[in-house]
C-alpha cells in the first residue's frame, strides 16, 4: 500500500493562510531536538508525539531519543521507510513502516501536542536540495553535505496549525496500521483532533478543540523552556563557527583553484617544457610572496641541477646560472627516498643544513632564511624541484595549506612535462611510422619484383626442359645457366635479408681483429671480379696510402662492406667508367676509407637516405639495375657495429659519388698487450 499525497500540500491547502518557509537540514535537526526537549523537560500530561522520517537510518540516528520520549507518553509514533530491520510493530513506541514510493519519503514531520502547548515541523524536500544532485566541487570544501540539504515547510507553535498536522498524520497511521483506531481515537478525544459534530465546519472543530484547551488550568512553571532556548542558543553558535571555517575554507579553496587554473591554462598554451616551467615559477613565487621561487629539471640519479626559471622579489640576489649539487645534498636525497617535500622554517637552526657545507653555505649567500623543496613527480618518477625561498625576518612558518597549494602546483608542472616529452615522442613516433610505412611499400615492392621475376624465368627453364626432351644440347645449357643464375639472385635476395635482421636485432657474433687495410681491399676486389668475369665493369683502382696503422675490425665483415660499397658503385657507374679505392688516416684513432665513382652521382637531398633499407635511386619498379637495396643499410649497421661513421658525397647528378666509412686503429697498448700474450 503506498499513498501519493503530501502531508505538507494537504496542511497548506487547508490552512490557506499558511506561509511555507526553507529550512536547511542543519536547522530542523536543532529545531526537532529542541521540540523533542521541550516534551522531556515537561511535567504535565502525556503529550502526542509523531514524527515522520523519510529513510529508516535517518530514524536510527533518533531512536535513543524517542526510548526516552516514551517514559513520557504512550502516544508515541514513529514512521519511516524500512532499509533492514524497520517494521509495524509496538514496543516502547508505534512504529509505523511506510513504501519508498510513498509521499512520506520526500517529508520530515514531528508533531507535538499537549493540553497546554503544540508545535509542528512539517517540511518537504527541496527540489533543488543537494541530496537531490551531484555534489558540486565548490559545495563539497569544508562543508557538511547532509547538513547542506535543504526542506521547504513550516515550523510552528500555533495550536491550529498543530492539531491539523496531527490529524492528516493520524488519519495516514489509520490508513497503514488500522489495529490502531483505538488508540488512535484516544489521543484525538484527549486533545480534541479533527471531532466532527454534525455538519460543523473545521473552524467550528478548531474553535471547540481551543475551548477545550481553555477549561484546562494552564501550569507555565511546570513547562522549562530553558533547555529549548539553550539548544537553540547552542546550535546557532555552533552553525555560526562552521559557516565561518566555511567560508575560510571555500575563499582558500577558491583562491587555489584561481591559481591551478592559470597555471593550468598558461602551461597548455605551450607544449615547449621551457616555457611551461617559466609560467609556473612566476605564477607560483607572486602568489606566496616568496622571496625566490625556483622550479628546475632533476632526476633522481642526477649529481647537478643548473637553475635557469626564477621568480625573484625586488632586492633579492639571483640564482639563475648557479649550479646545485645534488648527490651528497641530504634535502635532495631526502626527498628521493621518500618522494615527499621537505620544509625548512629557520635555516639556522637545521640541523641538515648546518651539517652540509654546501648547503650551509647556500643559505648563507643567497640568504636564505626560511626554505622550501617539493619534488616534482608523474607516477612515481621524479622530473625535478620547486624550490621556495623567504630571506626576510622572521622565519616564515609553512601552513598545511601552503605546502597543499605547491604539491598541487608541482603536480601540475609534472603532468605538463610528461605532456610536453609525450608529444615530442609522438612527433618522433610518427616520423618513424611514415618511414616505417615507406619501408613496408617498398618491401613489397622489391620483394615482389625480384622474387617473382626470378621465379617465373627458372619456372619457365624447368618446364622446357621437361616437356621438350628433344630440346638440344646447346639449349639446355642457356635454361640450365639461366636458372642457376636466377636462383643465385633470389639466394642473395634472401641472405641480404636474413643479413640484416641478424644486423639489426644484434644476433651477429664480432669477432674483431687487427688486420691490414690492403689486405682487406684486394680480397673485395678479387671477390668481386670473380663473381663479374662474364660482365664487362669499369676500371677498379685502390690508392692506400703508405704506413697505415693496423685496423681493429671483424675481417669477414669488413670485406663485406667494401664489396657491397664496390658493387654499388658499378650498378651506378658505366663500363667506360673509373671505381677508385682510398684509405687514409684521417685522426689518431681512425682509418677513413673512400670509394669514388665517376658514375651517376647523388643528388643532395638524398645522400642520408641512400643508407635506408630498400631505397632505389629512381624507385623500386622503374629502376634499371639490380639489387634490393639492402646493400648500404647492411654496410651501415655494419660499421656502426665497430663504432666507426659511413657517409655518402656527391657534387649532383652525373658528376660521380663518393662513399667514406672509418675503421678504429688499433690502440697501442694492444699492441704491446699482443707482443706480451705472443
Amino acid at each position: 500500500m503506498s499513498i501519493s499525497t503530501s502531508v505538507l500540500s494537504d496542511l497548506l491547502q487547508t490552512l490557506p493562510h499558511v506561509r511555507p518557509q526553507l529550512y536547511f537540514k542543519a536547522s530542523l535537526t536543532a529545531l526537532s531536538h529542541a521540540m523533542e526537549d521541550q516534551v522531556l523537560a515537561a511535567t504535565l500530561d502525556e503529550p502526542l508525539v509523531i514524527a515522520s522520517f523519510q529513510r529508516e537510518r535517518f530514524y536510527r540516528q533518533e531512536a535513543h531519543r524517542y526510548q526516552r520520549l516514551a517514559d513520557r507518553s504512550n502516544q508515541i509514533y514513529v514512521l519511516a521507510a524500512p532499509e533492514t530491520d524497520f517494521t509495524n510493530s509496538s514496543g516502547y513506541y508505534e512504529k509505523i513502516a511506510f513504501e519508498e514510493e510513498d509521499g512520506l519519503s520526500q517529508e520530515w514531520h514531528l508533531v507535538v501536542v499537549a493540553q497546554n502547548y503544540a508545535t509542528c515541523l512539517v517540511c518537504r524536500e527541496s527540489s533543488g536540495s543537494v541530496s537531490k544532485n551531484k555534489q558540486t566541487p565548490e559545495l563539497n570544501i569544508g562543508l557538511d553535505m547532509e547538513t547542506a540539504r535543504r526542506f521547504e515547510g513550516i515550523w510552528t507553535s500555533d495550536r491550529q496549525v498543530s492539531l491539523k498536522a496531527a490529524q492528516l498524520l493520524l488519519d495516514r497511521i489509520v490508513v497503514y496500521r488500522p489495529e490502531l483506531a483505538s488508540k488512535v481515537e484516544q489521543a484525538r478525544q484527549k486533545f480534541g483532533i479533527g471531532v466532527h459534530k454534525g455538519n460543523r465546519g473545521v473552524t467550528q472543530d478548531l474553535l471547540s478543540s481551543y475551548s477545550k484547551v481553555e477549561e484546562i488550568p494552564l501550569d507555565f512553571c511546570d513547562i522549562d523552556t530553558d533547555p529549548f532556548v539553550q539548544r537553540l542558543v547552542t546550535y546557532l553558535q555552533a552553525s555560526q563557527y562552521k559557516l565561518h571555517k566555511a567560508y575560510r575554507s571555500i575563499a582558500a579553496q577558491a583562491s587555489k583553484e584561481r591559481l591551478i587554473n592559470s597555471i593550468t591554462t598558461a602551461i597548455r598554451r605551450s607544449l615547449n617544457p621551457q616555457e611551461v616551467l617559466q609560467v609556473a615559477v612566476q605564477e607560483l613565487g607572486q602568489h606566496l610572496q616568496a622571496s625566490r621561487c625556483l622550479i628546475y629539471r632533476a632526476q633522481a640519479t642526477d649529481a647537478i641541477a643548473k637553475i635557469e626559471h626564477e621568480f625573484l622579489s625586488p632586492g633579492v640576489l639571483s640564482v639563475v646560472g648557479q649550479t646545485w649539487h645534488l648527490q651528497n645534498n641530504p634535502l635532495f636525497q631526502a626527498i628521493v627516498q621518500q618522494s615527499e617535500g621537505i620544509s625548512v622554517v629557520n635555516t639556522l637552526s637545521d640541523d641538515r643544513i648546518n651539517s652540509d657545507s654546501k648547503l650551509s653555505f647556500i643559505a648563507k649567500k643567497f640568504a636564505i632564511r626560511s626554505w622550501l623543496m617539493e619534488p616534482v613527480l608523474f607516477q612515481g618518477r621524479l622530473l625535478g624541484i620547486v624550490e621556495l625561498h623567504y630571506c626576510s625576518l622572521p622565519p616564515h612558518q609553512w601552513q598545511l595549506g601552503e605546502l597543499d597549494l605547491v604539491k598541487a602546483i608541482a603536480t601540475q608542472v609534472g603532468s605538463a612535462l610528461i605532456q610536453a616529452e609525450a608529444y615530442a615522442n609522438l612527433e618522433d613516433l610518427n616520423q618513424q611510422l611514415e618511414a616505417l610505412d615507406r619501408t613496408r611499400s617498398n618491401l613489397i615492392a622489391i620483394t615482389g619484383h625480384e622474387l617473382r621475376t626470378p621465379l617465373s624465368t627458372i619456372q619457365v627453364c624447368l618446364e622446357s626442359l621437361a616437356s621438350e626432351p628433344d630440346m638440344p644440347l646447346e639449349l639446355q645449357q642457356v635454361m640450365l645457366s639461366t636458372a642457376l643464375t636466377d636462383s643465385e639472385r633470389m639466394r642473395k635476395l634472401v641472405q641480404d635479408f636474413l643479413t640484416l635482421s641478424n644486423l639489426e636485432s644484434g644476433r651477429v657474433e664480432w669477432h674483431p681483429e687487427s688486420l691490414t687495410i690492403e689486405e682487406c681491399v684486394e680480397l673485395a676486389i678479387s671477390r668481386f671480379r670473380t663473381r663479374s668475369a662474364t660482365e664487362k665493369q669499369p676500371k677498379i683502382k685502390s690508392k692506400i696510402a703508405q704506413n697505415l696503422p693496423l685496423i681493429r675490425a671483424d675481417g669477414d665483415w669488413l670485406v663485406e662492406v667494401l664489396a657491397k660499397i664496390v658493387d654499388n658503385a658499378c650498378k651506378f657507374t658505366p663500363p667506360q667508367g673509373e671505381i677508385t679505392i682510398k684509405a687514409t688516416r684521417n685522426s689518431d684513432r681512425m682509418v677513413e676509407v673512400t670509394v669514388a665513382d665517376t658514375g651517376r652521382g647523388i643528388e643532395p637531398n638524398r645522400l642520408e637516405v641512400v643508407f635506408d633499407r630498400f631505397y632505389q635511386e629512381e624507385g623500386a619498379l622503374r629502376r634499371t639495375t639490380g639489387g634490393t637495396g639492402l646493400g648500404l643499410a647492411i654496410c651501415r649497421q655494419i660499421v656502426n657495429g665497430w663504432g666507426g661513421e659511413i657517409w655518402a658525397d656527391s657534387r649532383g647528378k652525373d658528376k660521380g659519388s663518393e662513399f667514406h666509412f672509418t675503421i678504429p686503429i688499433v690502440s697501442q697498448k694492444s699492441d704491446e698487450l699482443k707482443m706480451k700474450n705472443g
